[in-house]
């Protein structure tokens, strides 16, 4: 990584963005941004009854955390994002705020994200999203240059291969 580029960290709920985020963050010396603090209310209400967001009602959304990682170019700083990013199209969009984002991809299997998601108290996002989340993702391919992670690591591993590809 020549300077600090952008990092976008991404998956479906319950693969441990905010987890790997933050640790990524700490590991480089860069801010951090939780996107999920970005969503307007009207957006966690929908979830938290379960509701699937739209493209329309992540747009906004959407474009609050492209501003951010512009902000952060035009700074000359680098910045973490956790963000689901599930669509090529919102990757896209985020990529035209940071044209040097870097993406690393949380990857696991339906069971793991479920038992996961079961655990986790005081969050708004349902275990019942989690198909819909899947159905939605559009994995990156080639030519996003993403690094996949496998969620079934520990975060220090799964962050110490992240950091082998994002420096090389």
């Amino acid at each position: 990584m020549k300077g600090p580029a952008s990092i976008l960290v991404m998956g479906v709920c319950g693969c441990g963005k905010s987890s790997v985020g933050a640790a990524l963050s700490e590991a480089l010396g860069m801010p951090f941004l939780e996107a999920d603090g970005l969503h307007p209310p009207e957006n966690v209400a929908r979830m938290a009854a379960g509701i699937p967001l739209t493209d329309e009602d992540r747009r906004g959304w959407l474009d609050s955390i492209a501003q951010r990682l512009q902000d952060a170019g035009v700074r000359g700083a680098g910045l973490v994002v956790a963000c689901s990013a599930l669509k090529r199209a919102y990757r896209d969009r985020l990529r035209m705020a940071a044209p040097d984002l870097r993406i690393v991809h949380l990857v696991g299997s339906e069971s793991l994200l479920r038992s996961r998601m079961s655990l986790r108290e005081g969050h708004f996002m349902p275990v019942t999203l989690l198909e819909s989340q899947l159905a939605t993702l559009e994995p990156p391919d080639r030519a996003e240059n993403a690094i996949a992670c496998d969620i079934g690591q520990p975060v220090d591993a799964i962050v110490d291969h992240a950091l082998r590809h994002l420096l090389a």
